[in-house]
């Protein structure tokens, strides 16, 4: 099944009565594919005619639910070793994002995960990251270990300098404090990079 067909059905649903399918491709046209509808804001969405609060707010609903059942998989097991599952999951849930996000992983002793929070939302190519304010928050969870996440969006998940810089602070800010930095990854539409894979720290 396209995904026009897949968004057509659903919108339907919120939009009964009403020929959807040119609605469902004004989406994709706008947001180039699947992931990029269900990973836009309210105000984006809106502003397709036909769009209205209600069934921006089902989309959303729908982006939230598909995240959570990515997360599952990832919540149950120890993530050093499950890089593909973690990969999918980062995918979902940062690819599609409009401006930078900057979201942590902490987690416990045996490598699962604790609780995965953003810290920080930033403009279209910049999120601060301050590394006192991870490991305070690692700290607070009593996790021994974090996996750094943030997103490109302009698709490029190659580091830039800034990031690479960022990730050596917040790798130093956990060492007295018995907290370990197992990764930053960096999520684009064309693919995941890590800054460990590519032995940057």
């Amino acid at each position: 099944m396209p995904d026009y067909e897949l968004l057509e059905l659903f919108l339907f649903r919120s939009i009964p009565r009403k020929d959807v399918k040119p609605l469902a491709k004004a989406l994709l046209a706008r947001f180039g594919d699947l992931g990029g509808v269900l990973g836009a804001s309210i105000p984006e969405l809106r502003a397709v005619s036909g769009i209205g609060e209600a069934v921006a707010l089902d989309l959303k609903l729908l982006h939230e639910a598909a995240i959570r059942q990515g997360r599952a998989p990832v919540a149950k097991r120890p993530l050093i070793g499950s890089a593909s599952q973690l990969h999918a999951y980062i995918r979902l849930a940062l690819a599609n994002e409009a401006r930078e996000q900057f979201r942590v992983l902490f987690l416990d002793k045996k490598n699962q995960l604790i609780a995965d929070e953003v810290m920080n939302h930033g403009t279209v190519d910049q999120a601060p990251v301050y590394p006192r304010e991870v490991m305070r928050r690692a700290l607070e969870l009593s996790s021994s270990a974090v996996i750094l996440l943030h997103n490109h969006p302009s698709g490029d998940p190659n580091p830039s300098s800034a990031d690479v810089t960022m990730t050596r602070l917040v790798v130093e800010a956990g060492k007295p404090l018995g907290v370990t930095v197992h990764d930053h990854l960096i999520v684009g539409r064309q693919g995941v990079a890590s800054l460990k894979g590519l032995g940057l720290f």
